[in-house]
C-alpha cells in the first residue's frame, strides 16, 4: 500500500484530510473565507512548533490563506505560533536595520572601486549594463555587473552620494535575515529561526559586508534566497521552487560568477535523493532548473561576448578582452589554484612551504588562524557539533524527512564552502567569509532548536541531549576566549566573562532535569548571551569604525594578523605569514609629517620584512618591509604612494624590499601608512585605495572637462575612482584594478591622446613605471612616454601631465629630428 505521508511518499498529490476517526465532525458551516487566527474542526491542523520533533518531519495539510488572512499572518505570525514570536522578528528585523545602518555614512564610498562604476551606471545606461569604471566606457570592473545595478539605481533617483550607494546594501542584509528565519522557521520553532536570524546579524563579516559596497551582500541574500527555495520544493516537490533557486544561481553568477555555484552540488544532490516525486521526475525538475538559471546568468554573458568588442568596454581582469576568460580564469579556476594571470604578482601557480600560498597558510585550520578567526570562527565549532548531532537524530526519518533534508541543505553548503575556503590557493580575503555565516547561523539555530525539544522528552535520549548542548556552550565560550585573546589589550575582562559565563551554563544545561525548567531556561539563556558576546563586541566595534579601500576586515586588530593594508585600521591584503614562512609586511608608525624608517632586508626563505618605526609612536598602516615570496612574489606590506594624513595632513609609510627564493627581487615596497586621526593613504601606488584629492586638484580636472571623453586619465582602477568621484567626470582607469589589464594599449592611449580625447595624466608617483601595473607591460610603457613627451603640471600635491601641451624637451627633441630629416 502506498502511503502519501510526507515523510514517507513516493510521488503524487496526497488526498484530502478527512478527520480522524475518534475525532468528531464539524457541525455545518456558510461557506466562508479560512481565518488565519483559527483552523475549523474536521481539518488536520499544522505542525505546532513547540512540538516539531513529534511531526518527524511530515508535512500537514496547510489552510489556503487569501486577502486579509494572508496580510494577518505576515503580521502577526502563523496561528500556531507563541504571541511573542512575530513581534519578536520585528525586532530582529528593526535592531538588523539600525545596526547596519549606524554611521553608515563615515565610510564614504567605501570601496571606491565600485563607487565609481556605480557612479559611472548612473551617468550612462551604457555603463551600468556592462559594469563600467567610467560613463565613457573605457573598461569594466572585473566582476559582472549585477551587484552594481541597485546601487547604482539608487543613486539615480537620489543622486551620489555615500548613503545613496551603502543603504541598498544595508538593506539586503536586513533582508537576508528575513529570508533565513523564513527558510529555518518552516520546518523548526520559532526559537530556531530566531537564534539563526540573531547569528547572521551579528556575525561581524556579516556586519562588515553588509554595510560595503563588494558585491557579496547580493550574493549572500541570493544564496540564502536559493536555499529557501530548493527547501520549499524538497516539501511537495513543485516545480516552481526549483526553477526559482535556479533564478537565484544564475542572478549570482552575474555577481560573483563562479562563487554562485560553489553550493550547487550539495543542493542538487540533496534534492536527487529526498525529494517526494519519482526519481525521473526529479531529474528533470533538476534539469530544468539548471536551464532556468543558464537563462537567468547567461543572457548577459551572450550579449556581451557577441557585441563587438571596438563598441563596448574592454573587460576589466581578462587579459585578452573575454568575459569568458575571466570566469574560468582570474574569477574562476585561478581563485582555486593560484593561477591568476593578471592579478597581484603576476600570474603563475601560488605555492610556498608548509600548505601556505601568495595569500596565506591553506588547511583545515585556516578560517580559525589570527587573521580569519574574528571574521567568522565563533560559531563554527558550534554549528560542526550540532550540525552532526541534528543529522543524528533525524537519521531513522524516512527519505523525504524535511527536516533531514534542512539539516543536509545547510550542513552541505556549509561543509562545501568551508572545504573549498579552507583550500583553495589563489586570492581570499578575510570578507570572503560571509559567504560562511548564514550556512552556520541556520545549523546553529535547527540544531540547538531539535536538541532542546529532545532534552524535554527526557530520559537517556534527553540527557544525551542536555550533554550535547552543554559541550557546544563550553566549546564555544572557549573559542571567544581565544579569540578574544588575540587583542588582549581591547577590552580584557570580556574573554573571562564569556568564559566563565559558558562554563556557567554548560553545567547548568547539564543538571537540568535537576534544577527544574526555569533554571534549564536560565541556563540556556547565559549559554546563549555567551556565545553570542564575542560576535557582538566585535559587530559594534566594526560599526564604529569606518571601512574603506578594497581589502577591510571585522573588528579589533589583532596579533599575528596578515600584513598588508586593511581598511579602517586592520591588517589585511596578500597576506604574509609569520615564523619565516612567507614575507610580511610589518607594521610602520608614523605621525604627522613623521616618515616612517626603512625595512630591513628581508630574511628567510621567502623573506620576512622588519619593522619601520617613526618617532612619533603612533600606530599607521603597515609600512615596514616586506620580503620577496617565491618567484618573487613579494610578501604583505605593498608600495607608498599614497597620502596618509592625521586630521587631513601628513604621510606616514615605511620602505623596504626583500629577495625571492628564485634571485627574483621582491616587487612591491613598503606600503602606504595611516595617520591618527585620518584616512589611509593609497597603498600599492593606489592599487588598494585610491588616493585624496584636493580642492586645487579638483578644480584643474573640472575645468573644460566637459571639452574631453575622459577628464583624464590614470593607473589602475582605484587612482582613477578617487578623481572620478571627486569630479564626477570620467576618469579612464589604465590598466583596470591592478594597472595589469593591456587596456588600453599605447597605440591606443597615443590615438586618443590625438584626438583629443583625455585632457590629463595623473602620476601615482610610485616610481614604479607610473603604477600598480609595473614592469614592461602597458602602464608602464604608457607612463614612460607621457612622462618623456608631456608638460608636468604640480597641482597641490598631486602630479600632472597636460596632454595638450608637450613638454619644451620633446618640443626640441622634435624640432632637431625635423632639422636632420630637412638637410639629410
Amino acid at each position: 500500500m502506498t502511503t502519501y505521508d510526507h515523510g514517507t511518499r513516493d510521488a503524487g498529490p496526497p488526498p484530502p484530510q478527512r478527520p480522524a476517526a475518534s475525532q468528531p465532525p464539524a457541525p455545518p458551516q456558510p461557506p466562508q473565507p479560512l481565518a488565519a487566527s483559527a483552523i475549523p474542526a474536521g481539518q488536520v491542523a499544522p505542525a505546532t512548533p513547540a512540538t516539531p520533533a513529534a511531526t518527524d518531519g511530515r508535512q500537514a495539510a496547510r489552510p489556503q490563506a487569501t486577502g486579509g488572512s494572508r496580510l494577518t499572518r505576515v503580521w502577526r505570525g502563523r496561528p500556531e505560533d507563541p504571541r511573542w514570536a512575530r513581534p519578536a522578528l520585528w525586532a530582529l528585523l528593526a535592531a538588523t536595520t539600525v545596526l547596519y545602518l549606524w554611521s553608515l555614512g563615515a565610510s564614504g564610498y567605501a570601496n571606491q572601486f565600485y563607487s565609481a562604476a556605480v557612479q559611472a551606471g548612473s551617468e550612462s545606461w551604457k555603463a551600468f549594463f556592462f559594469g563600467s569604471s567610467d560613463a565613457a566606457n573605457s573598461i569594466t570592473v572585473d566582476k559582472p555587473p549585477a551587484a552594481l545595478w541597485p546601487m547604482a539605481l539608487s543613486v539615480r533617483l537620489f543622486g551620489l552620494s555615500s548613503w545613496a550607494v551603502l543603504v541598498p546594501e544595508a538593506l539586503m542584509g536586513v533582508a537576508t535575515v528575513g529570508v533565513l528565519y523564513a527558510a529555518v522557521r518552516r520546518r523548526f520553532s520559532a526559537v530556531a529561526g530566531l537564534i539563526a536570524g540573531a547569528a547572521l546579524a551579528v556575525t561581524p563579516v556579516a556586519a562588515l559586508m553588509f554595510r560595503f559596497n563588494n558585491p557579496d551582500a547580493l550574493l549572500c541574500l541570493l544564496m540564502v534566497s536559493a536555499v529557501y527555495c530548493v527547501l520549499r520544493a524538497l516539501e511537495d516537490a513543485r516545480t516552481k521552487w526549483l526553477l526559482l533557486a535556479g533564478v537565484c544561481f544564475g542572478l549570482g553568477f552575474l555577481t560573483k560568477t563562479l562563487q554562485a555555484w560553489l553550493i550547487l552540488p550539495p543542493l542538487a544532490v540533496v534534492y536527487a535523493v529526498c525529494a517526494p516525486a519519482k526519481f525521473g521526475r526529479r531529474i528533470g525538475q533538476l534539469l530544468l532548473a539548471g536551464l532556468a538559471m543558464v537563462v537567468s546568468g547567461g543572457w548577459w554573458v551572450a550579449i556581451v561576448e557577441l557585441w563587438p568588442a571596438s563598441s563596448r568596454p574592454y573587460i576589466g581582469g581578462s587579459q585578452h578582452n573575454s568575459f569568458l576568460e575571466l570566469t574560468f580564469g582570474y574569477n574562476g579556476l585561478g581563485r582555486i589554484n593560484g593561477n591568476e594571470t593578471g592579478s597581484v604578482g603576476g600570474g603563475g601557480p601560488g605555492g610556498g612551504g608548509g600548505g601556505g600560498g601568495r595569500w596565506g597558510e591553506t588547511g583545515i585550520d585556516r578560517l580559525f588562524g589570527s587573521d580569519m578567526g574574528g571574521q567568522i570562527a565563533w560559531l563554527l565549532p558550534a554549528a560542526f557539533i550540532l550540525l552532526a548531532a541534528g543529522i543524528w537524530l533525524t537519521w531513522r526519518a524516512g527519505r523525504t524527512d524535511t527536516r533531514r533534508a534542512a539539516f543536509l541543505v545547510w550542513g552541505g553548503a556549509l561543509l562545501m564552502t568551508f572545504a573549498t575556503f579552507s583550500f583553495m590557493s589563489g586570492i581570499f580575503h578575510q570578507y570572503y567569509n560571509i559567504a560562511l555565516a548564514p550556512y552556520i547561523a541556520a545549523v546553529v539555530g535547527m540544531g540547538a532548536a531539535l536538541l532542546w525539544e529532545r532534552r524535554n522528552e527526557g530520559g537517556r535520549a534527553g540527557s544525551v541531549a542536555s550533554a550535547v548542548l552543554a559541550v557546544t556552550v563550553a566549546v564555544t565560550a572557549y573559542m571567544s576566549y581565544v579569540l578574544l585573546g588575540r587583542s588582549a589589550d581591547w577590552h580584557p575582562w570580556l574573554r573571562w566573562a564569556v568564559l566563565v559565563g559558558g562554563l556557567v551554563a554548560a553545567a547548568g544545561l547539564l543538571l537540568t532535569a535537576r534544577l527544574g525548567r526555569k533554571a534549564a531556561l536560565a541556563a540556556a539563556g547565559l549559554g546563549l548571551a555567551a556565545g553570542l558576546a564575542g560576535p557582538v563586541a566585535y559587530t559594534l566595534n566594526t560599526v564604529d569604525t569606518p571601512k574603506r579601500g578594497s581589502i577591510v576586515t571585522a573588528g579589533p586588530s589583532v596579533a599575528g594578523g596578515m600584513g598588508g593594508p586593511g581598511g579602517g585600521g586592520r591588517m589585511g591584503g596578500p597576506p604574509g605569514m609569520q615564523n619565516g614562512r612567507q614575507g610580511a609586511g610589518r607594521q610602520g608608525q608614523g605621525q604627522g609629517n613623521q616618515q616612517g624608517g626603512q625595512g630591513q632586508q628581508g630574511q628567510g626563505q621567502q623573506g620576512q620584512g622588519q619593522q619601520g618605526q617613526g618617532q612619533g609612536g603612533r600606530q599607521g598602516m603597515p609600512g615596514g618591509g616586506t620580503g620577496g615570496g617565491q618567484n618573487g612574489f613579494p610578501g604583505g606590506g605593498f608600495p607608498g604612494g599614497g597620502q596618509s594624513p592625521q586630521n587631513g595632513k601628513g604621510n606616514a609609510q615605511g620602505q623596504g624590499q626583500g629577495q625571492g627564493q628564485n634571485g627574483r627581487p621582491g616587487m612591491l615596497p613598503g606600503g602606504g601608512g595611516m595617520g591618527e586621526g585620518g584616512r589611509r593613504g593609497g597603498g600599492m601606488g593606489g592599487l588598494l585605495d585610491g588616493q585624496q584629492v584636493d580642492a586645487k586638484t579638483e578644480a584643474k580636472l573640472e575645468k573644460n572637462a566637459d571639452d574631453y571623453t575622459w577628464a583624464a586619465a590614470a593607473i589602475g582602477s582605484q587612482n582613477a575612482a578617487s578623481y572620478q568621484l571627486a569630479t564626477q567626470k570620467p576618469v579612464m582607469a589604465i590598466g583596470g584594478f591592478n594597472g595589469s589589464d593591456p587596456s588600453p594599449t599605447l597605440a591606443q592611449f597615443k590615438e586618443y591622446v590625438k584626438q583629443g580625447k583625455i585632457h590629463y595624466f595623473i602620476s601615482s608617483g610610485t616610481g614604479m613605471g607610473g603604477g600598480p601595473g609595473g614592469g614592461q607591460g602597458t602602464s608602464s610603457q604608457i607612463t614612460s612616454w607621457i612622462e618623456a613627451t608631456y608638460k608636468k603640471v604640480t597641482v597641490g600635491s598631486t602630479t600632472l601631465y597636460d596632454l595638450t601641451q608637450k613638454s619644451s624637451t620633446s618640443s626640441k627633441s622634435s624640432a632637431s629630428s625635423a632639422s636632420w630629416t630637412l638637410f639629410d
